[in-house]
């Protein structure tokens, strides 16, 4: 079944409902969220509590009304990170104030009520007085693959009990098979919130640009072509468990990323989530590239190639021909956000040198973020550097 079809055609009928049977007066609107749900909200919405990781923020910060929010759902918009490794010689490197875009644009956010941690804090989000609550399934704190969770579930009906309109989004692993474009939509639903739904499609034409921009130029490559990409994160978890990292197996996003949009093949055929692999089974797999994703922690290509704890992985292809890159510092990534495409692109560069040897990465970058988040280039390097990708614009993946 295509479900993309299913659901745009759901969500016209309930549009067309709403023309017809509701109506609407002057002071409110009604907006039909993910869930097919229409849900009446002030037309004039000036207090707004957002709980995801940061794609409603970003949205709302990319259409200008970011101001409108009063409260958070996640503490991962309210800190900076760092990180340092030594190598087998014994050199230091760190990597500081690392951060999620949005918080480098806002600073502010900084200094917001948090109405959620663990768990919502109906209290403190009943005092922030909201006139809109907007919720993403999938994101860390609502972390789920099936929208009918009870826990998801509770807390959506207890916050509606407390008469707060909530407008509830599904991130991709909400739905049965991966389809970027449901990202695309909750785009659409909450610059619908906002009066702001032709900026709201052109932010999300954009995005879906340089995600074709990527599969145009794999899509005809024959499969006996195609390298073996292995999505790696070098968690310390995993070390601690005896393992060498994690992986992520045919049933996940990082997979349809690999596969259907970057053309190449997932090194590893098998499902699974984060799913913890031994030293020995890395160099069985051996794949042609390898690429570094967030995973408690940034791991750059430098701590695979000299940390000592990774000597023993020296003999991987990848490794000895420097076929190594890592994504954007992302964390608390549990639904892809906006800079999706920056991923996909990166997955594609590695995979394809040559065939994208004329993307200068630190320039798309700079591109991406002005056009994604309406920033000038000076704000755009700095958002480059919040995601410890400064690398790009010296051509060395380190």
């Amino acid at each position: 079944m295509d479900y993309s079809i299913l659901r745009r055609w759901t969500f016209a009928v309930a549009c067309l409902y709403l023309v017809l049977n509701l109506g609407c007066a002057d002071e409110h609107r009604t907006v039909v969220d993910s869930r097919g749900v229409a849900v009446q909200v002030p037309t004039d919405i000036e207090r707004v509590v957002t709980m995801s990781d940061g794609m409603i923020e970003g949205v709302m910060t990319s259409l200008g009304v970011q101001d409108k929010i009063v409260g958070l759902g996640s503490s991962s918009l309210q800190r900076t990170w760092s990180y340092s490794y030594e190598s087998v010689s014994g050199e230091n490197y760190s990597y500081d104030e690392g951060m999620n875009p949005v918080t480098y644009i806002n600073p502010s956010f900084m200094d917001l009520p948090l109405a959620a941690e663990d768990a919502v804090n109906y209290e403190a989000l009943a005092s922030l007085d909201p006139d809109v609550v907007i919720l993403r399934a999938g994101s860390c704190n609502f972390w789920v693959t099936d929208v009918n969770d009870e826990n998801l579930q509770k807390t959506i009906s207890t916050i509606e009990s407390l008469d707060i309109p909530l407008v509830v989004l599904y991130g991709p692993d909400c739905y049965p098979e991966p389809d970027m474009s449901t990202i695309s939509d909750e785009i659409v639903i909450i610059g619908q919130l906002f009066d702001r739904e032709e900026d709201a499609r052109v932010l999300a034409d954009y995005i879906e640009s340089q995600v074709a921009l990527v599969k145009e130029r794999t899509v005809d490559v024959p499969d006996s072509e195609r390298p073996d990409v292995l999505m790696l994160g070098l968690s310390p978890s995993a070390r601690s468990e005896g393992g060498a990292g994690v992986v992520f197996g045919t049933d996940t996003i990082e997979s349809f990323f690999i596969e259907d949009l970057a053309g190449a093949k997932n090194a590893f055929q098998d499902t699974g989530y984060f799913k913890t692999v031994s030293a020995e089974h890395l160099l069985a797999l051996n794949p042609d590239v390898i690429v570094l994703c967030t995973a408690a922690g940034y791991h750059p290509p430098r701590e695979l190639y000299e940390a000592s704890y990774y000597q023993n992985l020296q003999e991987m292809d990848a490794i000895k021909n420097h076929r190594v890159t890592a994504l954007p510092w992302t964390p608390w990534n549990c639904a892809k956000r906006l800079e999706y495409p920056i991923d996909v692109m990166m997955i594609a560069k590695a995979a394809y040198p040559e065939t994208f040897e004329d993307i200068d990465l630190g320039e798309w970058l700079l591109d991406f973020y002005m056009n994604v988040y309406n920033v000038d280039r000076d704000t755009a390097i700095g958002i480059r550097s919040a995601q410890w990708m400064d690398w790009t614009a010296e051509e060395s993946p380190v």
